[in-house]
């Protein structure tokens, strides 16, 4: 009997590989003769280069690239096993965690350290690379990245302007003479879950810009930047793509990966599990079993549970959720694929509590799941 094991991470808790690793300790109590595949699955933020190179059987490297604020740090990156496939984690290199709290300023905020893992993966000769976009600090429209990639972004006086997203007010022209040609060779797959176009009430710097330190003020003078540079860069590349789905992604990273390579963007969970072949996987699982942090309305809008269940309901493969936490509306992925969900929580636990215990908890519930479902197996 095979089963399939494919949660994401409980985020701010236990990794996607530690809870596919607990919930199959739970299932071989139970099922100890099972075959149990793990596939550790993520949505595009943090955790996918572990996930898919976990579940591949590939290789993590590192590369020293700039930080959000220019600073050098150490960014982790990935080859799958199938040796011709990059992935990236924007966040790595450009992401909310890596600037302190009191310093986060969406008009300084660079994502020029994406750009560099690009191109390590490009130096490593790799052609077909997956970006991860989740979980920036970054409101630049991509200009760092690109900049990282051979782009020149100038002011009227032909200078170039310094990083950052406040400065693409004062942009005149972009270069993209010297940009690296070995893009125009690549297939870059850009993991997104949100549709917000670049600009306006919807766009980049309304929704996510408060919550990377923009105050009302710096909202409105980083969306006038960010309209300018969309009008500059259609008028370098020749591609209208600031009102696309997408586009405002990561701090308009999303429109500047498609204005400035031959980027398409997905929704994160259908890359990784098209990654990971998880198709071939289920095809013939007992049932599957997935899982996050938290399970709330949200989730049925295509977080990654529900992912993994679109692609097990072809096969007619039941699907089980064990979450962290069950917020308003999650019941509403039992519409989506999804069998029946479980909190791991059975006991009054403070958020600190459970999420010390997670690991033994997501095990102990996997334990009470596999229990009830060998009855109905043995019946």
């Amino acid at each position: 009997m095979r089963i399939v094991i494919a949660p994401d991470s409980f985020k701010g808790s236990v990794s996607a590989l530690c809870v596919a690793e607990a919930m199959a300790r739970g299932v071989l109590k139970v099922f100890p003769g099972a075959e149990v595949r793990k596939v550790p699955i993520a949505d595009g933020g943090e955790g996918t280069v572990e996930a898919l190179v976990s579940a591949t059987g590939g290789q993590l490297k590192t590369a020293q690239v700039s930080g959000p604020l220019g600073e050098t740090r150490t960014a982790q990156w990935g080859v799958l096993g199938d040796a011709r496939t990059a992935v990236i984690e924007m966040a790595a290199a450009s992401g909310l965690p890596l600037v302190p709290a009191g310093q986060r300023d969406p008009r300084l905020t660079c994502t020029y350290g994406t750009g560099e893992l690009i191109r390590a993966a490009l130096d490593a000769g790799l052609r077909h690379i997956i970006v991860g976009i989740g979980g920036s600090a970054t409101n630049d429209g991509g200009s760092g990245m690109a900049r990282a990639l051979g782009a020149r972004f100038l002011a009227e006086d032909g200078s170039q302007l310094p990083p950052g997203g406040s400065a693409l007010a004062r942009l005149s022209r972009i270069d993209i003479t010297d940009l690296d040609p070995r893009l125009l060779e690549a297939e870059i797959m850009v993991a997104c879950d949100v549709d917000n176009p670049l600009c306006g009430p919807r766009g980049a710097s309304a929704v996510f810009g408060p919550q990377k330190g923009a105050t009302a003020e710096m909202v409105q003078e980083l969306d006038s930047a960010l309209k300018h540079f969309a009008d500059c860069a259609l008028a370098a590349s020749g591609r209208d793509v600031a009102t696309l789905a997408g586009a405002g992604a990561a701090g308009g990273l999303g429109a500047g990966l498609m204005f400035f390579t031959p980027a398409i963007l997905k929704p994160g969970v259908a890359i990784v599990l098209d990654a990971v072949g998880f198709a071939d996987l289920v095809k013939d699982a007992a049932f599957v079993i997935t899982g996050e942090g938290r399970t709330d309305f949200q989730t049925a809008y295509g977080k990654a549970p529900v992912g993994v269940a679109r692609v097990a309901r072809q096969f007619g493969v039941p699907v089980f959720c064990i979450s962290g936490g069950l917020g308003d509306g999650a019941d509403d992925v039992l519409a989506q694929g999804i069998d029946a969900i479980m909190s791991i929580c059975t006991r009054p636990l403070s958020l600190e509590e459970c999420m010390q215990e997670a690991e033994s908890l997501i095990e102990e519930a996997a334990t009470r799941l596999c229990r009830i479902l060998k009855v109905r197996i043995e019946l």
